[in-house]
């Protein structure tokens, strides 16, 4: 009890100190109170975006050609049917005097007929989230039968195979000039090309990268296939993707030499053991994957657990996107 601890000696002594420990905690207790009631004005205070008017109403608008729906025009109920028409003229395009216009409830339930342009919007009771109908009255309207949303009605420019090949500069006679300059040309190595020459224009002292040697070898990594046998636990080199090989052998469709087929411990795959629909093996989606050879490891590479370093495993995804040479 304060009393007994304030006749006390020791009590006598540290009366300054109490006081001073409620003098503290009433002042925090206040600057939170203050605190809260910031806070509190901060949420509760109206940027005024949304301020209107009282006579202001918010409707949507819908139109007897068109598929899109407009939300939340704003509009005055005292302006009159035919100002209507006029600023709805911009959202819809259709001429004020081919409109005409149908109040609907919430419920798309028929309010009133608009027929008359000389009432007030007003005179109608709308309310916000009602909507007005468009029924576009032009007979050479250009939105009718979706004119201005069916992009199949749109005339396409045409050419006829004969009126094609005579002319100089097309296309097809350009590819082919090109793979006659160099068989293993290719949109990749033209647009690598361009870039190199962009940059050498801005940069005289950039060397292009050499092209890589496109593999014609059909026994290309043979040997370092010959040391991998199907059920070899593995890690890819970059990566550390863990997995059993599950095919070791060839795969013309892909490219010449050897390949191995991986089932990874996770989804980190591209496939399901399936190359450009021929099978090689059999496992879940996004499980599989094949490389070459010389991109993984066999050994003893057990399923990494939860609580593998997370740091490490980072690493090895992002070292993920070096690897070009997976499938």
């Amino acid at each position: 009890p304060l009393c007994s601890y304030h006749h006390s000696s020791q009590g006598r002594a540290s009366w300054p100190l109490v006081l001073l420990l409620f003098h503290l905690a009433a002042s925090a207790n206040c600057a939170m109170s203050v605190d809260m009631q910031m806070l509190k004005e901060y949420v509760e205070w109206e940027s005024g975006s949304l301020n209107r008017a009282e006579s202001t109403v918010l409707l949507h608008v819908t139109h007897s050609n068109l598929q899109a729906r407009m939300f939340e025009i704003r509009l005055d109920r005292h302006m009159s049917v035919e100002r209507v028409k006029e600023k709805l003229r911009a959202h819809v395009g259709t001429g004020s005097t081919f409109m005409h216009l149908t109040l609907l409830d919430c419920n798309g339930q028929v309010v009133a007929d608009m027929s008359n342009d000389e009432l007030k919007l007003g005179y109608f009771s709308p309310q916000d989230g009602w909507t007005v109908h468009v029924t576009d009255l032009d007979p050479y309207s250009l939105s009718a039968g979706g004119g201005l949303e069916d992009v199949s009605l749109v005339q396409k420019y045409e050419i006829s195979e004969e009126d094609y090949l005579k002319r100089e500069n097309n296309f097809r006679r350009w590819k082919e000039e090109k793979q006659k300059a160099d068989p293993n040309w290719s949109f990749a190595k033209e647009i690598q090309s361009r870039q190199d020459a962009q940059r050498m224009k801005h940069d005289p002292t950039y060397v292009p990268e050499a092209p890589k040697e496109r593999i014609t070898d059909d026994n290309y990594l043979a040997e370092r296939a010959a040391e991998m046998s199907v059920g070899d636990r593995c890690e890819v080199t970059l990566g550390g993707k863990r997995g059993s090989v599950q095919f070791v052998g060839k795969i013309p469709s892909i490219a010449p030499g050897y390949w191995v087929g991986v089932q990874y411990d996770e989804p980190v795959g591209k496939n399901d053991g399936c190359v450009k629909g021929k099978r090689f093996f059999e496992c879940p989606p996004k499980y599989g994957g094949f490389l070459r050879p010389d991109k993984l490891q066999v050994g003893d590479y057990p399923e990494l657990d939860d609580l593998f370093d997370e740091e490490e495993e980072g690493e090895g995804v992002t070292a993920e996107g070096a690897a070009s040479s997976s499938t």
